[in-house]
């Protein structure tokens, strides 16, 4: 005991030491508790940059995505970087996590695909509806009422919804590349696999998923890379550069639309956003700072009101500015796992986001085929959700397969979350376990009843 006891001290020496060396690295140390927490500038700043390539995809596949909602690419790349920079920073500096934020996979093509393309709202009306989720999220998390709307859903949903998520990724990833088409009399089919994009989405998805396995820092980055410059001599990608000034704004810039605010679909929208929202940020926040350390004796996350309230306002900001909804990421874990454990880290990341932004020659190169390769591994990564379903319950695990299964197959997240309300409902119900079933889960199986026997 006493051994230990020299060697946490001398530990917190060296860091000590390491950071009080000049003003900025004593001030760091001041700031964001770098002593106390057993890390140092040098530390965070490589952990900050882990994070980045890590997670730095989204600056190509967000513009694309969201470009089939009829957003302009151009402007879609400044606000995803924008929006990443801006959270990052308020949870650096607020929160003091080592968390990064970015818009969030499975929102934005919940966003572009259901929203606009299926609910025929126009992308300005989407945008209000992220903001709206937003200011949800930021009242539960002001009125300290959160704990009672996670605990409200059950536990097999949650995992359910994120799973679904990601099978809605991997149908639109596999669509994107060609490789499932659509077909009169079986709705879809396998593409011609002996097409160039075809071929390629598939290659740039293995070598990132090989990458990845091998925790090569940008692994998704570099297969997404490697496959576009394939391409180029293919004529299936075009190179135009590596730096340039950022493109305007404008053209999304505060252009919100409320118009359709009093709708009961822009309800359930809004509730959507709000619901994918709050389960990804929680379970972000809780495998992220437990990977670190950072949970207290009771397995509770110490300042989770900052942490909240910082992914509250990344989802009004962003929406503002023009993306879907922005949210902490679970690729932090890689900056974790190199070291990272204050808020330095994440300060690290925003930098590198407003750096980001003078590289939008890249990602305009990126074509539709790797941009899917990217998305195609993320839906793989979102759907061991599926593994941590309770399997020995009937009624439990029904509803599950149903929220899972209906959001790829009606193109809808908010249909599969839907349908899982009501199948959960129905099933405790019929089989004499209502009891298990909280009010919420009973008044929001309602809503969505309402809802599909008034506007489908």
């Amino acid at each position: 005991m006493a051994k230990s006891s020299r060697s946490a001290t001398k530990g917190s020496t060296n860091a000590s030491n390491r950071t009080s060396g000049n003003g900025a690295a004593a001030f760091l140390d001041r700031y964001f508790g770098l002593t106390k927490q057993g890390t140092d500038v040098r530390t965070e700043t490589i952990a900050g940059v882990t994070t980045f390539l890590t997670m730095v995809y989204i600056v190509i596949v967000n513009p694309q995505i969201l470009a089939n909602a009829g957003m302009d690419k151009g402007a879609v790349f400044v606000a995803t970087c924008i929006a990443a920079a801006v959270s990052t920073l308020v949870m650096a500096l607020y929160a003091n996590y080592p968390i990064a934020l970015a818009p969030g996979m499975g929102l934005n093509a919940f966003f572009a695909f259901t929203v606009v393309l299926a609910y025929k709202y126009t992308w300005q009306q989407a945008l209000a509806a992220v903001f709206c989720s937003g200011v949800l999220f930021f009242l539960i998390s002001i009125f300290r009422i959160r704990e009672y709307v996670i605990n409200a859903i059950p536990r097999n949903l949650k995992f359910a919804i994120s799973a679904g998520v990601g099978l809605f990724l991997g149908i639109i990833a596999l669509e994107q590349a060609k490789i499932v088409v659509d077909h009169p009399q079986t709705l879809v089919t396998l593409g011609d696999l002996k097409a160039a994009p075809a071929i390629l989405c598939l290659l740039g998805f293995v070598l990132i998923a090989a990458l990845n396995h091998r925790n090569m820092i940008g692994g998704t980055l570099i297969g997404n890379l490697v496959v576009a410059n394939i391409g180029i001599p293919l004529g299936l990608a075009k190179f135009t550069g590596i730096v340039s000034l950022p493109p305007s704004l404008a053209p999304t810039l505060f252009q919100l639309d409320f118009s359709r605010a009093l709708e009961l679909t822009f309800v359930i929208v809004v509730f959507s956003f709000f619901l994918v929202d709050v389960f990804d940020n929680a379970g972000t926040l809780i495998g992220v700072t437990h990977r670190a350390g950072l949970l207290d004796r009771k397995g509770n996350l110490p300042r989770m009101k900052e942490a909240l309230v910082s992914d509250s306002f990344a989802a009004m900001f962003g929406s503002l500015i023009g993306t879907s909804t922005t949210t902490s990421y679970i690729e932090s874990t890689a900056g974790v796992s190199a070291g990272g454990r204050t808020g330095l880290t994440a300060l690290v990341v925003a930098i590198l986001f407003l750096l980001a932004l003078f590289f939008s020659p890249l990602a305009d190169m990126v074509p539709p085929y790797a941009s899917a390769a990217a998305l195609l591994f993320v839906a793989c990564v979102m759907a061991r959700g599926l593994a941590d379903i309770d399997w020995r319950d009937l009624t439990e695990y029904a509803p599950a397969v149903v929220t899972a299964i209906s959001m790829p197959l009606t193109y809808s997240i908010a249909t599969g979350i839907g349908l899982g309300f009501i199948t959960y409902a129905l099933a405790k119900l019929i089989s004499g376990k209502i009891a298990e079933a909280s009010p919420a889960v009973i008044v929001l199986a309602v809503l969505f009843a309402i809802k599909f026997a008034v506007a489908g």
